[in-house]
């Protein structure tokens, strides 16, 4: 199956009862999907195990959120998060994501799990997406996209440390 790169800008919508769930291994490689992630992602099982996470990637969705992501999980803790993904067919589709270490018998992180639901659309028009905007400007006004990373990060971080709160605390006021 090929994904397609272009974006329809169609959005996609899941019911509220929904929940998407994956699973990953330690490099972000799928290892399970619920019928819900198959149907909203426009993806197959065959597609979908053992692909990169990354495959539903939206391109303006800033990196920099990710990092944030990725730090927080590898240090053995969970994360909630506004995404803007992309299905296949380059459709694309909110979620607020609760992403958490899954723990082998020794203590060891051993994978990764991500439930998703559909998101209020308030915080997203309001917030999420001026915000996402400015960061991926940021991200994209550097030559180095690692360089734009680590400024975008910066920029999220002194914003968060001005308004007095932590990732944690600004996600859930909004």
């Amino acid at each position: 199956m090929s994904v397609d790169r272009s974006l329809t800008g169609r959005e996609r919508f899941f019911d509220e009862s929904d929940v998407i769930v994956t699973k990953t291994d330690l490099k972000g490689r799928i290892t399970y999907v619920n019928r819900t992630f198959l149907n909203i992602a426009n993806l197959d099982v065959k597609h979908a195990l053992n692909a990169p996470h990354s495959v539903i990637r939206h391109p303006d969705m800033p990196r920099c959120v990710f990092a944030l992501l990725w730090d927080t999980i590898q240090a053995g803790r969970e994360i909630f998060a506004y995404v803007l993904n992309r299905a296949v067919n380059g459709d694309h589709y909110w979620v607020f994501a609760h992403v958490t270490p899954s723990f082998g018998e020794k203590g060891e992180i051993i994978g990764y799990h991500s439930n998703r639901r559909s998101p209020r659309r308030e915080p997203i028009d309001q917030v999420i997406k001026p915000i996402y905007t400015e960061l991926l400007g940021i991200e994209n006004s550097h030559a180095n996209r690692k360089e734009g990373m680590h400024a975008a990060v910066a920029a999220l971080t002194a914003k968060l440390k001005s308004a007095g709160v932590s990732y944690d605390e600004f996600i859930f006021s909004i």
